[in-house]
């Protein structure tokens, strides 16, 4: 069984002295007291990697065994901590008693599809649907506005639930409100002392919500809303002698929209997925059980599969495609109707990675030109050009991010004279209360968010004044932020610990995401004894230690491909390389084969 390798202390500060990987990066031990970890190991039983793994994470003797049984019996919080929520269940209890017109408006990502799929669901098991609206990226952007709110108005609706969106939608809320529409909003992003005047607007966000779950994504809110008038409808007698929808049944929904919205992965979003994990393997849902096919999910589903391939695709309609077919697929029963639209969403995505990798090329020769005439990179990267797709610029943010490690903008430049963008943050840097300062110094015009990411508008004639104001705000968090920096690196093993017994213990502390991330571990000097490239600039490799034992690994190029590189450059030599990356188990032509997924790799030619 592999162990934390003795000869590499915990209070090292750099693991195998790497002070410059190959990306650039210092290497350091996630746990810096190994006491931590073998008190916890002999308290527990556990095995020592595992332990260490634990304590990274924060976990101690007296949290652990709750973090590895997460329960919704014990962690599921009564809504009516949330401020406003009682308001909220209370006039949605009497709009479906009523059967008043009701719509849902939500955002176009994966969090506002799942929050709106979410309501919709639970409406229809109530026979009472729901109205969906979800506004076009380009044509009318974030949030709610004027020209659609009047619109439901037109229609005969008169209560709107506004999810993931509204908390900062001061101007369309009084136009809606003298439209005769009620509003209620069930959202998380970051909020000022001022709110909008609407009937209730639940947000573990807002200034004075003491509830403790703004870690919370829009559609966990948005579940407990549901529970909150669901408990409601139960006291009214709404269902008289029979039973109420399955709440149960909607965690799939929640555990791709906590997923996709990279919230952390701990405490109530921690139960919250894993029991949503185990709904989605039974695939009830018919719109999920065909983006599962599309995605060729054929296993048992994991955080890796919601994240990685199925919230992209959902993701896609709104980034380049219509902007409800997302909480269209996931809201159907119609499994025909789910095939075609996850069809449809699929061959979207493959569209948007195309003008993705474009916007990409042009943001980081942006950016490249700028640091060659300056004097490198500041504490913020802010790109801005005409015509990238606003679709995409998100996604751009988040790879100029890993590749500069500093928040970032990307930012679209539009015809009325304003740039449209999003940002992504790096740990320490709290991109939300950013934009607030900016909105409250008159910078830019809109923008919101929370703390890892953001969405602006700002007049091009102001780009250069904002990015000044935020470089002084950030210059010495990100000096500090970065001075913490570095892989973090949860064990030392050899190529013995590339094993199924390692896969099968970690697994207890899966969901790994945001707040909880993939156990890392770092093999130190083994040989590449054969590299060969796979796809578009990445590797796969056979490596072998000193003992003839041997193991595969993969590394896929990105940012700027340094590691493949450095990889290809050393097998090429000959020469031994530290390793740091994460073991997983995969299955391939229905048999499963353990492989080593390199993230970084460093000389290891000086041992």
């Amino acid at each position: 069984m592999p162990a934390a390798r003795p000869d590499f202390p915990a209070g090292t500060d750099l693991v195998l002295g790497v002070e410059r990987s190959f990306a650039g990066r210092p290497w350091r031990f996630r746990v810096g007291d190994e006491r931590e970890a073998l008190a916890l190991a002999q308290a527990t039983g556990l095995d020592a990697v595992t332990a260490r793994v634990l304590v990274g994470r924060g976990l101690s003797i007296e949290t652990v065994d709750r973090f590895l049984n997460p329960s919704l019996r014990a962690d599921m919080p009564d809504p009516a901590r949330l401020k406003d929520m009682e308001r909220a269940a209370a006039r949605l209890a009497d709009a479906v008693i009523a059967g008043e017109e009701i719509a849902v408006f939500g955002d176009y990502d994966v969090d506002g599809a799942t929050s709106a799929a979410v309501l919709i669901r639970y409406f229809k098991a109530l026979r009472r649907p729901l109205r969906l609206y979800v506004p076009d990226r380009q044509r009318e952007g974030y949030g709610p506005n004027v020209a659609a709110l009047e619109f439901l108005a037109r229609e005969g609706v008169r209560l709107v639930i506004a999810v993931d969106c509204g908390t900062l939608a001061f101007q369309p809320f009084e136009a809606a409100r003298a439209a005769g529409l009620e509003i209620i909003v069930s959202d998380h992003h970051q909020a000022e002392p001022l709110l909008p005047a609407v009937h209730a607007l639940v947000n573990p966000n807002r200034l004075d919500d003491e509830s403790g779950l703004g870690h919370l994504a829009a559609v966990g809110v948005t579940f407990l809303l549901v529970v909150a008038l669901n408990r409601d409808l139960r006291r009214r007698g709404f269902f008289g002698d029979g039973a109420p929808p399955d709440l149960m049944a909607l965690l799939d929904l929640v555990a791709l929209g906590t997923v996709a919205d990279v919230v952390p992965l701990t405490g109530l979003n921690r139960t919250f997925v894993t029991q949503g994990l185990k709904v989605m393997a039974a695939r009830g849902n018919a719109g999920i059980a065909a983006l599962m096919d599309v995605a060729r999910v054929d296993t048992a589903p994991t955080a890796y599969h919601l994240g990685y391939l199925l919230g992209p695709r959902v993701n896609a309609g709104g980034r380049v495609g219509q902007a409800d077919l997302g909480a269209q697929l996931l809201a159907t029963d119609d499994p025909e109707f789910a095939t075609a639209l996850a069809a449809r969403l699929d061959a979207l995505n493959r569209e948007r990675q195309a003008i993705e990798k474009e916007v990409e090329a042009a943001a980081v020769e942006a950016v490249e030109s700028r640091l060659a005439r300056g004097n490198g990179v500041g504490p913020l990267v802010l790109a801005a050009g005409a015509g990238w797709h606003p679709g995409v610029v998100g996604i751009v943010a988040s790879r100029l991010k890993e590749r500069y490690r500093r928040p970032t903008f990307v930012l679209s430049i539009i015809e009325d004279g304003r740039a449209k963008g999003s940002g992504r943050s790096i740990p320490g840097i709290d991109l939300g209360a950013a934009v607030a300062a900016a909105r409250a110094t008159g910078l830019i015009d809109e923008g919101g968010g929370h703390a890892m990411a953001a969405g602006i508008t700002v007049p091009t004639a102001r780009l250069d004044d904002l990015e000044h104001f935020w470089a002084g705000r950030f210059e010495t968090l990100v000096e500090h932020a970065l001075a913490r920096d570095g892989l973090k690196i949860d064990a030392a093993i050899g190529l013995a610990g590339i094993s199924g017994d390692l896969v099968a213990r970690l697994a207890q502390v899966a969901p790994f995401g945001q707040g909880n991330p993939e156990p890392r571990f770092v093999l130190p000097a083994v040989r590449i004894a054969h590299a060969a490239p796979m796809g578009k600039g990445h590797l796969r490799l056979r490596l072998e230690d000193a003992g003839g034992r041997s193991a595969e690994a993969v590394a896929f190029r990105s940012g700027d491909g340094a590691v493949v590189e450095g990889l290809a450059a050393a097998a090429a030599r000959g020469a031994p390389v530290h390793l740091a990356g994460h073991v997983r188990a995969e299955i391939w032509q229905g048999r499963s084969r353990l492989r080593l997924m390199i993230e970084d790799a460093a000389d290891a030619a000086g041992l």
